[in-house]
C-alpha cells in the first residue's frame, strides 16, 4: 500500500506543476492579447483558452492546496476543544468531504460521457469540452483520495488517543 500513497504523491506533484503551466499560460496569453488588441490584432478564442486554463488551475491545485492547509478555517471555537474532540470532527468532516467529493468526480464522468456523445463543443474554437471536465474529474477524484489519507491518519490518531493499539496476531 506504501508504494500506492508514493505514486499518489508524485500524481499530486505532477498535478501541481501542470497546474502553474496552466496559470503561467493563462498570464501569458492574456499579455499577447491585450498587446494585440493595442495593434487591432486580438488573439483569438483568448476568452475561451483562459477560462479553460483558470479552470484547469484551480482542479490541478486544489489537492496540493489541501496537503499544504491552504483553504481558509474557522478556528475560533475549535481551539477551545480537546485535542481529541478535534480529531474527531476532523474525522467526521473528512469523511463527508471524501464522500462528497467522490460523488462530485463521479458525477461528472457521468457529464461529461454525455456531452462527449452530444458532441459539445466550445462556442469559438470548437475544443470538445468533454476533455476538461474529464480533467476536472480526475482532480476530483484525487482530492477525495488525498481527504481519504487525511481520514485514516485521523483515525488512527484517534485510536492512538484511544489507547487502544491493535493487537498482533499470535504467532
Amino acid at each position: 500500500m506504501n508504494r500506492f500513497w508514493q505514486g499518489f504523491a508524485w500524481m499530486l506533484n505532477q498535478m501541481k506543476a501542470l497546474g502553474a503551466i496552466c496559470l503561467a499560460a493563462m498570464a501569458l496569453l492574456t499579455c499577447v492579447d491585450v498587446v494585440g488588441r493595442y495593434f487591432n490584432r486580438p488573439v483569438f478564442g483568448s476568452v475561451e483558452i483562459v477560462g479553460f486554463l483558470a479552470s484547469l488551475t484551480v482542479v490541478l491545485a486544489l489537492p496540493y492546496t489541501h496537503q499544504m492547509k491552504g483553504h481558509i478555517g474557522v478556528e475560533i471555537l475549535s481551539r477551545l476543544l480537546s485535542e481529541k474532540i478535534r480529531t474527531i470532527i476532523d474525522l467526521c468532516t473528512g469523511l463527508l468531504s471524501f464522500f462528497l467529493f467522490g460523488i462530485v468526480a463521479w458525477r461528472m464522468v457521468l457529464y461529461a460521457g454525455t456531452m462527449r456523445r452530444s458532441g459539445e463543443v466550445s462556442m469559438n474554437l470548437e475544443l470538445p469540452e468533454h476533455v476538461f471536465i474529464y480533467i476536472t474529474a480526475f482532480c476530483f477524484c484525487m482530492f477525495a483520495l488525498l481527504i481519504l489519507q487525511d481520514v485514516i491518519q485521523h483515525a488512527r490518531r484517534l485510536n492512538a488517543m484511544s489507547g487502544r493499539h491493535p493487537q498482533a496476531p499470535d504467532s
